[in-house]
């Protein structure tokens, strides 16, 4: 535990204050961690900084035993901070012998089965961890020049023309949260809001012709709208427009604007891309008889609202050189490749929104980045989306996100707070 409190002893030293480390003092001469002459030392004639270093350097050399006591209790006088700096929660072995409450107490591990806390704020990964991973030919590579450059594409449609659809009530709410996600992972976010199927095309477009994408580890696009199967709505969609006049983008085309033959910046590189969406009006639950006892429905959620409303292919060398002898040389690369498309639902079927918190696809990415970003993949962070919707129902339907396409070849971590959000100017 030593070591973990080592590895953010700089985020303690700039963000600790005064009160806490008082409290601190005064747990740790409790637990006998400190004498009287020691807490003085700390708390006498010293600037905030100053006390927080000397507390920290101290803790440290008193060994593991003294440093889980001091993130234990951390944890219990400010709980926002300790999660801020990516603290573990559980001891890896033994029991925290004290009669105060231990920071386990304040979440489960979902290894376990128990239930735990989302955390609301983005935990950080370890610099160790990081280290660990950073050499490793199964990982999508993640430098701190690559992390200074991340982008990221929010289109966000929220009004629309048509009163029969509807306005799509708290989804700004989505876009406040998904907005605080991404520029804490350090994306700098395009930001464009109620745009029709052409704008939305034109938009992504654009996006893929942005200069600073050769220097991004990653790029993640998020779209909320309306929407029916493979594609999304623009705001001017009515349910009468003819089939070839209606305000439609085709989720398809994502794919084919941000791949290596459009944009070249990309390629070899993790495209997230996450949709909140219908996909139809179906409620996606079918009736099952289980054994003797009839018929079983989850049914427990009132209130909720809905957002509904191929290349030929061809067989190539391994490479081609240019027989004219022009500048540089042709070869042949994979069209669709590195991606990982992430659906609100199923095909057919109805995505649920809440009218104040938001849609709840939406609400579970954040809540699972927020917690988990610090130490899993993104696939595996997603099946834990997935599950959360495996145990909520909702009412008349049920819900239940998906992975719709997936090309990546190997894992990508997102390695949260190991760097600086922005560049140093260097």
């Amino acid at each position: 535990m030593a070591e973990e409190l080592k590895d953010v002893r700089t985020g303690f030293v700039e963000g600790v204050s005064i009160a806490v480390i008082r409290q601190l003092l005064d747990d740790l001469l409790d637990e006998k961690v400190f004498n009287y002459g020691e807490m003085e030392a700390i708390d006498e004639g010293q600037s905030r900084v100053n006390k927080a270093r000397l507390f920290i350097d101290m803790v440290t050399k008193k060994g593991d035993e003294a440093s889980w006591k001091a993130i234990t209790y951390l944890y219990e006088r400010d709980q926002n901070f300790a999660t801020k700096l990516g603290l573990p929660r559980d001891r890896p072995q033994g029991e925290l012998t004290s009669s105060r409450r231990s920071a386990t107490s304040i979440g489960k591990s979902p290894a376990s089965g128990a239930e735990f806390e989302w955390s609301k704020t983005l935990v950080r990964c370890k610099k160790t961890f990081w280290n660990s991973k950073k050499n490793d030919p199964q990982i999508y590579p993640v430098t701190e020049k690559s992390t200074w450059n991340r982008m990221a594409l929010l289109i966000n449609n929220i009004k629309f023309k048509d009163p029969e659809q509807g306005n799509r009530q708290g989804a700004d709410t989505d876009q406040r949260n998904m907005n605080k996600l991404l520029q804490a992972l350090g994306y700098e976010v395009v930001n464009h809001t109620n745009l029709t199927g052409k704008q939305i095309d034109k938009a992504i477009v654009d996006f893929s012709k942005d200069p600073k994408l050769k220097d991004t580890d990653s790029v993640i696009v998020v779209i909320m709208s309306h929407g029916k199967k493979d594609f999304i709505l623009g705001v001017d969609w009515t349910g009468i427009q003819r089939k070839h006049e209606e305000d439609v983008f085709a989720i398809d085309k994502i794919f084919k604007h941000l791949a290596p033959g459009n944009c070249k910046a990309l390629m070899d590189k993790p495209k997230i891309i996450i949709i909140q969406a219908c996909q139809g009006k179906n409620d996606g639950k079918v009736k099952i008889r289980d054994n003797a006892d009839g018929v079983k429905i989850r049914d427990n959620a009132d209130g909720v609202k809905t957002d509904s409303c191929h290349s030929a292919a061809r067989s190539a060398p391994a490479a081609d050189a240019d027989a004219d002898g022009g500048a540089g040389s042709l070869k042949w690369v994979h069209e669709e490749k590195d991606f990982l498309s992430l659906l609100s639902c199923t095909p057919d079927t109805v995505a649920h929104r809440d009218v104040t918190k938001g849609a709840y696809f939406i609400q579970y990415i954040v809540d699972a980045l927020n917690t988990f970003a610090c130490k899993d993949h993104i696939n595996e962070i997603y099946r834990k989306v997935m599950r959360r919707f495996e145990k909520q129902s909702f009412a008349q339907s049920m819900q239940m996100a998906t992975i719709a396409r997936d090309t990546m070849t190997k894992d990508f971590y997102l390695f949260p707070g190991v760097f600086p959000v922005q560049s140093p100017g260097i």
